[in-house]
């Protein structure tokens, strides 16, 4: 997975995956963005800390 954006006015982050589907995040914190981006491995910090977390939506 990696990160295809991050709006910092909205708290908006958008996560592709492997598969190719992307996935719209809200209410994100830009800390938790940044330690996703600082994280060795993405995809365990993601399902420890965004995953049913945050809002979602499937964008594609």
């Amino acid at each position: 997975m990696r990160s295809v954006g991050y709006d910092e006015q909205f708290a908006v982050l958008e996560i592709e995956f492997v598969s190719g589907d992307v996935y719209r995040y809200h209410a994100v914190p830009h800390a938790i963005h940044r330690a996703l981006m600082d994280a060795e491995s993405k995809g365990r910090f993601f399902v420890e800390q965004i995953r049913d977390v945050y809002p979602t939506a499937r964008v594609s």
